[in-house]
């Protein structure tokens, strides 16, 4: 299409403008091996708290909302930054439940402190059963420096190397009196390792860190502590921490429990004006590292990954054996039966309009014909050619007998493309499921470069939410060529279905679980206003877009031709079909075939996502490959079925075939109910409705996006063949 030279520079300076925020943008996120930050002898590092974490609930808190940690003093700690100051935080920090503060911990580049008192938390019992609780649901605490989230070493199985859980606990449980007991760990040992930073800054003495561990303890008020309230011995600790408040008649109970310790959880949880005192403590250490580059100071947080490479590689071998076979079986329909099928049809057709050439002939010299007749013009298909009888030959009974052998799909060239029932829904869906595999594909695309990266906080999701928006664009010009394709007239009223009804049940659904979340005072909860600063993306950003997509598909591309004309009267269907290529059983049953493809690395997804949290999901390389394999695999099964069901004589193909594309959504939705309750340990009824709740808005999206690949394939399939 060409461009009119008057638009040219309209064009010129929008699309400067679109890469100077493309570079803009670029100096925002963080890539391992940019953005370095290095630290001269003395220099105050600040040391960031974030939230505490479960992998048994999906319930999060902001590190300082908890009541039984120190409160931040709000005193000055250097770079500007005071005691308790939140930090400013992306839009996926925020939907992921960050809240990130400076704390009073103070860190200096090469300064190692022994030991330094952080304070002396009064807590009553409630604070105590709120303690107990978070420790008995397995809390992790995530700190943050340079970037780095606080973590637990541990060495691999063979022994050889070292690797990082992030995060480290709240506490721990001992079981061994029969009865559990609770203690705090109240003393953190932060080791920061560092070495010569790259460069310049390295040369005027800069270094950079490259690590940051946490090691905890659990120090009772028994054991001796000097002046200051550190611990005389940290090494030698005669008593734990215990979260215990004894009951106010101790005398009374003793004697009715004269062999325990302990006493019924009734007396115990009353509350009353009795509190316990915490004494918090930290020791500080920097060790040098020659042996961690800073660009590779992240690659300790996915080393234990490392180990599952070879699965990875099944699972590719698995989708590759799967997709091979599949595809020999759609060549071997294309190469074989379609053209041996054509070739038939065109032989009948080309000895049917020879014989209607030669009656008309002796029609001609025996007087019978009434003037010169006009040859039919050339239409687009073949099956559309010779499906139609020739109306001024005056002969139908050629074509008849022309005909008389054909079965199968090539009788449903005047019913193929007949519009279907609820097209006006259709329309939308699929253009929703193209801005979602836009989306997809951007943020499967940026992640396997290395752009989103688990040191980009929160990139993954607020690229995800941009591309989203952007692909608005996509929505509206699909959904309105689909919609036009099928007959439609009011594209206003399809644009305004397309951009609400997706993302419209996904923010009713968000905002529903969000209230239960309020309740409980999570930071898992979205803010009041992120929640408005979401809206007004929606309504200021995406539906504009949609519009213009809409209008362009609706206006400017029109409809998409079909090759053969649709007959004013329906073909009626056979009597008897095969069970299996009635409604959803088809779609169940096709859907099991891309889910084997996927479900190996679905493992390592859910594991990430639900089972260990303090890992993350880095291997976006097989995850791409197995995208790709995924997609090609979608495509094959839907044309394999519809082709079944076409030869069937069943031309209600539409809707089947997105059907048929989305189908393994379902599977994928069991395996996470089996996932539920084989691997997780969820407790609570409000985290098990958000884990279910989360699984469904997945599904939906999984299957929007691989409905619509079915449905696309499936129609340049059936244009195919009829063309």
């Amino acid at each position: 299409m060409a461009i009119s030279t008057e638009n040219t520079p309209g064009l010129r300076w929008t699309v400067f403008a679109v890469v100077l925020c493309l570079c803009r943008v670029s100096e925002a996120f963080y890539i391992p091996g940019w953005s370095i930050r290095s630290y001269k002898d003395n220099e105050q590092i600040p040391l960031l708290v974030n939230k505490v974490y479960s992998d048994n609930t999906q319930l999060q808190y902001a590190y300082y909302d908890l009541p039984f940690v120190c409160p931040p003093t709000g005193q000055h700690h250097g770079a500007g930054l005071l005691s308790g100051q939140s930090i400013p935080l992306n839009l996926g920090e925020v939907l992921r439940g960050d809240r990130i503060t400076v704390s009073d911990m103070e860190l200096a580049m090469k300064h190692d402190d022994g030991c330094a008192f952080l304070c002396n938390q009064q807590i009553t019992r409630k604070d105590v059963r709120r303690a107990r609780e978070m420790i008995h649901d397995g809390y992790v605490v995530e700190w943050i420096v340079d970037n780095l989230p606080g973590a637990t070493s541990f060495v691999t199985v063979d022994k050889t190397r070292k690797y990082y859980a992030a995060g480290f606990k709240l506490g721990y449980t001992d079981n061994s009196s029969g009865r559990p007991r609770y203690f705090l760990n109240n003393h953190h040992t932060i080791v920061i390792r560092y070495r010569r930073a790259p460069g310049k800054a390295g040369d005027n003495g800069g270094k950079v860190v490259v690590g940051f561990e946490v090691y905890t303890k659990s120090i009772g008020p028994n054991n001796a502590r000097d002046d200051k309230g550190c611990p005389s011995e940290l090494h030698d600790i005669d008593q734990n921490f215990e979260l215990y408040i004894a009951p106010n008649k101790t005398a009374e109970l003793s004697i009715q429990y004269p062999h325990s310790s302990y006493y019924p959880e009734d007396d115990e949880s009353l509350d009353d004006d009795t509190t316990l005192a915490i004494p918090y403590t930290y020791s500080v250490y920097f060790r040098e590292d020659k042996s961690i580059e800073w660009s590779r100071r992240w690659d300790l947080y996915f080393v234990n990954q490392e180990e599952g490479s070879k699965i990875h590689w099944l699972a590719i071998v698995n989708s590759l054996i799967i997709c091979g076979l599949l595809t020999g079986i759609v060549l071997m329909i294309l190469a074989r039966t379609i053209r041996t099928d054509i070739k038939s049809y065109r032989e009948a057709a080309a000895a049917s309009a020879e014989e209607n050439k030669s009656r008309a002939g002796r029609k001609r010299r025996s007087g019978g014909g009434s003037g010169s007749q006009t040859p039919r013009e050339k239409t687009m298909g073949l099956l559309e050619q010779v499906g139609e009888p020739d109306v001024n030959s005056g002969d139908i009974s050629s074509d008849d007998e022309a005909l008389e052998d054909v079965s199968g799909w090539k009788m449903l060239h005047a019913d193929v493309f007949r519009t279907p029932r609820n097209g006006h829904l259709l329309a939308p869906l699929v253009g929703s499921g193209m801005q979602l595999l836009f989306m997809a594909m951007g943020l499967v695309l940026l992640s396997a470069i290395g752009i989103l990266n688990p040191s980009f906080r929160g990139g993954f999701i607020s690229f995800g939410v941009g591309l989203f928006i952007f692909a608005g664009l996509f929505s509206g010009y699909f959904s309105s060529r689909v919609f036009k394709t099928f007959g439609g007239q009011d594209w206003r009223r399809n644009t305004v279905v397309t951009a609400v009804l997706f993302p419209g049940l996904l923010f009713g659904i968000v905002f529903v679980l969000n209230l239960f979340v309020w309740a409980q005072a999570s930071s898992t909860a979205i803010p009041f206003g992120t929640l408005i600063a979401i809206v007004f993306l929606f309504l200021c950003v995406q539906v504009p877009l949609v519009y213009v997509g809409s209008w362009f598909g609706f206006v400017r591309a029109g409809p998409w031709e079909h090759p053969t004309k649709t007959s004013s009267i329906p073909r009626q269907l056979p009597p008897k079909q095969a069970w299996y290529t009635k409604g959803l059983r088809t779609a169940l049953l096709a859907g099991l075939i891309p889910f084997a493809v996927i479900f190996i690395e679905l493992l390592f997804v859910f594991q990430s996502v639900w089972q260990d949290k303090s890992g993350y999901y880095y291997v976006f390389g097989f995850l791409t490959v197995v995208s790709t394999i995924l997609i090609v695999t979608i495509a094959e099964v839907t044309v394999v079925t519809i082709y079944m069901q076409l030869c069937s004589e069943n031309y209600h193909w539409w809707w089947q075939s997105f059907f048929v594309g989305g189908g393994s959504a379902a599977w994928v939705f069991l395996y996470c109910v089996w996932y539920y309750f084989a691997k997780l340990h969820i407790t609570g009824v409000l985290s098990s409705l958000l884990f279910f709740s989360y699984s469904f808005m997945a599904c939906c999206v999984y299957g929007l996006l691989t409905g619509t690949v079915g449905f696309l394939t499936a129609y340049a399939f059936v244009r195919r063949i009829y063309g």
